[in-house]
């Protein structure tokens, strides 16, 4: 069994009933809701229909933005040379393609680049800006970059150029001396817009051009979906106008007008969908995206979003298929390896995790471009922060990696405390990136098993679940899942919704998969006259290691459809289970707030009795969009598993404002040298441009 903390939100009846009598929502989903800290009627309505809310204009929350779109509109007036500098994680991607769409659209001369990701790392940099100013631009506009790239800014500044930033990192103490700059970390908490990744600053600043030109018919809708794309991939909030128009942009996919979106959605499986969800993007589209970024040439994907040539659309959504696929295999080997030298180094008595509170573990010829992903397996795996790196070339001289944490563990500040010991390094709470010389490993271990002793007890390297409601397995069926669908897009800070049931009984349970790695079950429970209620199948990924669970159980689950053979059942997805308790968790009644500001109730916080077990998941993996890049110093995102395990309408008007409401593998993983020369050979297709490029398809 795995080792857990369960949080479990105590029940609000009252409150809850007030709101579902309201809403007609079930009582289960109103205290979801007051768990999400929506403690009033007037905030529920607006939170079930996002499109009643009214917006401020963007002009006036972002104070360069009037100084931004008069910088474009002379640029364009004039025929002066535009130049996009991107960033090659999903969000960087979609945020280039959308920019370059628009400008386009409304007659700018543009072109962009993309730094390489394993010579020069994340941002804009002094190269990129000389070759611009070679190339006869005037104008800079970064994309989801750009906030801490101080010298680069002064360099083109020094050269003469116009530098608009537009990024969504957290802001540095020393802000580049730009011409205008557009964060949100720069605004107002309070602002709807507060929570825009990079591609919503894009989008923004796209649509208000092409307002203030007059030509929004036919742009906005295909903006909004890479806009879509970009921002679960990149695990924005999906809170404030990411909600709204993530909401829009989801009904738009499937039958979109672009291209290469059509390709994407057709190669992923995806096209008898009428809308999607957001996992639908985090679990097919995201890591199809991403994995380019990660291990062959971004231009793939803006040409893929960019074009409007169906064959290229179909090649570069095929070349996507082809690095994902790779990505996954190259994931297998480099977890493989590394749990390898993990168990083989707690056998020895070399790796103490419960003494260390953390892992870090460098080993030669591992890509840069995926260990982030495996890194979140690992925490997932152990329950420590894992900081997992490579070496950077064949002398082994310099040590490259990524880092992922765990709730009470600050990655970054943990980065910081080994400041004069790295060579750079960046990220946040959750995850970060970092590099420094090998001869300072013994050291940077370390101080950071210094950092997590003084940080973290041993109580908290037991994985946590966070639990919404007590549920009888009699509440799970179409009504409920549908009913869930009304607070959705879930995705980061508005989870979907985790219920606990309490004595259920497991009549059978079977390892599934490949490499039998998940868990498939059947679970039942008595009804208040003592009769078994029908059973209802379950899966727990990667759980295949617990099998078999002891037949009754405390179970805690999300709700998931599946299809197949043209059924569709309403099933669970085990998130956590533990035995069963002597009594219930108390579940205080809270009195009603007394205003909106009223904070929700926090959840209680329980331990399970099992054994310590650190050799299998620690917990079934979670939907949550694609990884962003592992990148320095790009924020990078909290950990995911929205990459694993892999598994085979009101109209929206064509112009609006964005602040108004519209009327309506193979069977035996390869060795990584196979792995490496079937990257060298995706890259090496001869239709692929190189990753600058003067005119695109």
């Amino acid at each position: 069994m795995p080792q857990q903390r369960w949080q479990i939100f105590p029940a609000q009846r009252s409150q809850a009933q007030h709101i579902a009598d309201a809403t007609q929502l079930s009582p289960l989903l109103a205290q979801v809701l007051l768990n999400r800290g929506i403690p009033t009627l007037e905030q529920a309505w607006e939170f079930l229909d996002p499109e009643t809310q009214q917006l401020p204009s963007p002009l006036d929350e972002f104070p360069d933005l009037p100084l931004s779109l008069d910088l474009l509109m002379g640029a364009i007036a004039s025929q002066q040379k535009i130049a996009i500098c991107g960033d090659y994680d999903a969000d960087g991607m979609t945020s280039t393609a959308l920019l370059l769409r628009a400008l386009r659209f409304l007659g700018a001369n543009v072109d962009y680049a993309i730094p390489s990701r394993m010579q020069e790392g994340y941002g804009i940099n002094r190269r990129i800006v000389e070759e611009f100013h070679a190339e006869g631009v005037s104008l800079i506009l970064t994309v989801d970059n750009g906030i801490a790239a101080y010298d680069p800014v002064a360099r083109a500044r020094e050269l003469g150029l116009t530098v608009i930033i537009t990024d969504h990192h957290d802001v540095p103490e020393q802000i580049p001396l730009a011409d205008a700059i557009l964060n949100p970390k720069l605004i107002a908490e309070s602002s709807p817009y507060r929570g825009v990744a990079g591609v919503g600053v894009a989008y923004i600043l796209a649509v208000c051009l092409a307002q203030r030109l007059g030509k929004t018919q036919a742009l906005t809708t295909p903006l909004l979906e890479l806009f879509t794309l970009g921002t679960i991939a990149d695990l924005a909030p999906l809170t404030g106008v990411n909600r709204r128009w993530v909401r829009r942009g989801l009904k738009l996919l499937p039958k979109s007008r672009l291209m290469g979106v059509q390709a994407l959605v057709e190669i992923a499986g995806l096209s008898g969908e009428k809308a999607l969800k957001p996992e639908a993007i985090g679990f097919r589209l995201g890591p199809r995206i991403n994995a380019v970024g990660r291990i062959a040439d971004p231009q793939i994907v803006i040409d893929l979003l960019t074009t409007e040539d169906v064959d290229v659309a179909l090649k570069r959504a095929q070349q996507c298929e082809e690095a994902n696929a790779l990505r996954q295999r190259m994931c297998e080997i480099i977890e493989t390896q590394a749990v390898t030298w993990c168990e083989e180094s707690r056998a020895k008595g070399s790796l103490d995790l419960q003494k260390e509170r953390v892992l870090v573990i460098v080993q030669p010829q591992w890509h840069h471009g995926v260990i982030g992903i495996v890194a979140s397996r690992l925490v997932e795996r152990y329950g420590v922060p894992v900081f997992i790196g490579t070496y950077e070339d064949d002398a082994k001289k310099e040590i490259r990696g990524s880092a992922r944490g765990i709730s009470e563990f600050n990655v970054f500040e943990a980065l910081q405390a080994c400041d004069d010991l790295l060579g750079k390094y960046g990220g946040h709470r959750a995850a970060g990136g970092f590099s420094f010389p090998a001869s300072k490993l013994r050291q940077v271990k370390t101080r950071l098993s210094n950092f997590a002793r003084q940080h973290l007890q041993p109580e908290h390297l037991k994985p946590l679940v966070t639990i919404d409601a007590q549920a009888s397995l009699a509440d799970v069926g179409f009504d409920l899942y549908h009913q869930i669908d009304r607070i959705h897009p879930c995705g980061i800070e508005n989870p979907d919704p985790v219920f606990w049931t309490p004595n259920a009984k497991i009549v059978e349970q079977q390892t599934i998969g490949k490499t039998k790695a998940h868990l498939k079950l059947s679970v039942t429970q008595t009804d208040p006259s003592g009769q078994p209620l029908p059973p209802l199948k379950a899966i727990a990924w990667r759980w295949g290691e617990y099998c078999p669970l002891p037949r009754e159980l405390d179970i805690a689950y999300k709700l998931r459809l599946n299809e197949w053979n043209g059924q569709r059942t309403v099933e669970l997805e085990l998130v956590g289970v533990r035995l069963p308790q002597p009594t219930a968790p108390t579940e205080g009644i809270l009195p009603w707030p007394a205003d909106s500001t009223a904070e929700p109730a926090k959840p209680q916080l329980e331990e399970t009795s099992a054994k310590i077990l650190t050799t299998a998941p620690a917990q079934a993996p979670t939907p949550s969009p694609t990884e962003a890049s592992d990148t320095l110093p790009a924020e990078v995102p909290a950990p995911s598993a929205y990459e694993a395990p892999a598994t085979s309408q009101p109209k929206v008007q064509e112009s609006f404002s964005p602040y108004s409401t519209p009327s309506s593998p193979t069977n035996r993983p390869p060795t990584l040298s196979t792995a490496a020369a079937a990257i060298s050979f995706l890259i090496d297709k001869p239709f692929i441009p190189p990753t600058r490029n003067p005119s695109t398809p």
